[in-house]
């Protein structure tokens, strides 16, 4: 074979609410170059098409070139690997059913794959991460929303149509908050960002004990755990709230898949401590017995401004390459 014909880059994007991030990653999970842009400029998705397949070809060709380039793998929420498309995402701005790897690899002429936001980190994870060497793991994505990705025997589990390990839409509370997915009492809505600002502003109804929150109009999650750090009790117990839910959740996904570790990626991951030791503590008491003191938690080692673009790269590499010009 002809060396100087392997294709030996790839493309990673990643879909956020608020960005979309891309980068030409090379199978080491080196990143030559990475952009980004605003996802809400394109409430359109033909226009987000557009836009992002010009992207990618401008950033080609100043980095290498199209012939370097094998597969494009693609990172989003409520995306689905198995059929390539976004579906009936509860936050994004495009709703119902959106074909996107097809959509791309007709403007792009290259082989695309999409996967679900946490099943791309997770892959991630396994390839440069903690969890590498690992068979039988969760990733859980705490941000926005919450979702997850489990792998057992080293591979992750996608379930029968892609949906599989959508935890963060599982009840933990009967005639609970409002989900953006239409439901009640999803676990995302006590874990997700809007849940923890709620819950921040729920406590702070109940009492008169001064805080750093109040009068806070714009109040996030990352400022709850800069006032926890400040001694704030009233911040502290926020996290020990949205804890013990998120524990509960926990110990309801291990009792069924057994896994050798939980691993924390996303925004509010970055609570650590002061949301995990009240997560770990709920955890070990509803768990199955059996599974009691055997599951780790832990925070992702991997950069949070490329964590995912390096996990859609290892989706890219795993795709069956495709080329119109072939």
């Amino acid at each position: 074979m002809d060396q100087a014909a392997v294709k030996k880059r790839v493309v990673g994007v990643d879909i956020s609410l608020e960005e979309t991030t891309y980068a030409v990653v090379d199978a080491k999970g080196d990143i030559f170059a990475k952009k980004s842009f605003p996802t809400n400029d394109y409430p359109d998705v033909h226009g987000f098409v557009s836009a992002l397949s010009g992207h990618i070809l401008d950033l080609v060709e100043q980095n290498g070139g199209y012939e370097t380039i094998r597969a494009v793998g693609i990172s989003a929420p409520s995306a689905s690997y198995m059929t390539g498309c976004i579906i009936n995402s509860a936050n994004l701005p495009w709703k119902g059913v959106i074909p996107l790897a097809a959509m791309l690899r007709g403007r792009l002429g290259l082989a695309v794959a999409v996967a679900n936001d946490a099943h791309a980190i997770a892959l991630g994870e396994h390839a440069f991460g903690c969890a590498h060497g690992m068979q039988n793991f969760v990733l859980i994505t705490l941000g926005s929303g919450m979702g997850s990705c489990f792998f057992s025997n080293g591979v992750a589990h996608q379930g029968n149509d892609g949906m599989g390990g959508e935890i963060g839409h599982t009840c933990v509370a009967l005639d609970g908050r409002q989900c953006g997915c239409g439901n009640h009492g999803c676990l995302e809505t006590y874990t997700g960002a809007r849940g923890i600002v709620q819950t921040a502003r729920e406590l702070m109804s109940e009492t008169a004990e001064p805080s750093l929150m109040r009068g806070v109009e714009e109040l996030t999650p990352k400022m709850i755990t800069a006032f926890c750090e400040q001694g704030d009790k009233l911040a502290q117990e926020v996290y020990r709230r949205t804890g013990e839910v998120l524990g509960m959740g926990l110990a309801n996904y291990a009792s069924l898949v057994d896994p050798e570790a939980f691993i924390f990626a996303g925004g509010v991951s970055k609570a650590g401590d002061w949301l995990l030791e009240p997560a770990k503590k709920a955890f070990e008491s509803y768990v199955f017995p059996n599974i009691s003191g055997h599951v780790q938690f832990l925070l992702s080692e991997l950069d949070d401004e490329t964590h995912d673009v390096l996990g859609a790269s290892v989706l890219a590499w795993e795709a069956k390459e495709y080329s119109l010009f072939k």
